[in-house]
């Protein structure tokens, strides 16, 4: 679809789980040339569309349908529990799918949606989201550890942060800490994202338990910074918990709280992790993308 001066319209729908929002693009009917350099002017705040980043929904081989996700930055993405709850949402809200379960490929895995309607629509997803990776050169993460299971992290001199790497199809952090609210994220976030020891970055979880059934976190996500949620990261918490006895047991859903709202992530005994949550449309629209952006 052609718009004003021969740019690139593009028919899109912005949707959020918990305020962690994206750009859609149903890509069974629209052809996106650079999805990364789109991805970047989409996502921008003040000139775009503004989003954490673009998610395509495409086409697959081996699923229902496929997800194809960019960060802001413009960088792959592997994995967002948020993200494919909303994408469930749009396949079955706009008749590509009269299933209610079905799968999506990603490219962490085939991963496994239920959804739960309301009025005929998707009001939440619950999402099979596999099994915990906590294999160091798996993650990866650079250590003379197998496991990293709260080990101190040097991410300045003389500054400390104990944790544990997990990964959820995309690598994690998760470090506990006193008072969540209190922190200074866009000074610690990069010191993460950004550390040696992870050579393909990191998303960073900081958690506050509240009890034993309850948690918060903020989140530092790898391409993006602090996002309102984060559904992979959601899951490592709830691992990190529970291996360390820090709240949660094994089969028994954790309230994990988010800046955007709330979260229930149950660890099975069979090591698979399910995140449960909603999903929402903000508005659909279209957008003229500039040629000079698809022609860098």
């Amino acid at each position: 679809m052609n718009g004003k001066n021969g740019e690139l319209a593009m028919k899109f729908t912005k949707m959020q789980g918990l305020g962690n929002d994206y750009v859609y693009v149903n890509c069974f009917k629209e052809t996106i040339e650079d999805p990364s350099a789109v991805a970047k002017f989409v996502s921008n705040r003040n000139f775009g569309i503004g989003s954490d980043g673009l998610i395509l929904i495409c086409p697959s081989e081996t699923a229902d349908f496929q997800m194809v996700m960019y960060n802001a930055d413009g960088s792959r993405g592997e994995m967002c529990g948020n993200g494919i709850r909303c994408v469930a949402k749009y396949v079955y809200d706009k008749g590509l799918t009269d299933k209610t379960t079905f799968t999506i490929e990603t490219l962490s895995g085939i991963k496994t949606i239920d959804v739960t309607l309301k009025d005929g629509k998707v009001a939440e997803a619950s999402v099979d989201m596999g099994k915990p990776v906590l294999k160091c050169t798996d993650i990866p993460m650079i250590s003379d550890h197998f496991v990293f299971v709260d080990q101190g992290l040097v991410i300045a001199e003389d500054v400390v942060y104990n944790g544990t790497a997990v990964s959820m199809g995309n690598p994690h952090f998760v470090t506990f800490v006193d008072d969540v609210d209190s922190l200074d994220l866009e000074k610690l976030g990069p010191l993460f994202e950004h550390h040696k020891l992870f050579p393909e970055g990191v998303n960073t979880e900081f958690v506050q338990v509240i009890d034993k059934n309850t948690v918060k976190f903020r989140v530092w996500e790898r391409g993006s910074g602090e996002t309102w949620a984060c559904g992979t990261g959601a899951c490592a918490v709830a691992v990190a918990c529970v291996t360390l006895n820090n709240a949660g047991k094994r089969d028994e859903e954790l309230k994990v709280i988010a800046k955007g709202g709330e979260l229930k992530v149950t660890y099975r005994k069979d090591d698979s992790v399910i995140l449960k949550g909603p999903a929402t449309l903000v508005f659909d629209g279209v957008i003229d993308i500039p040629d000079e952006i698809v022609s860098k």
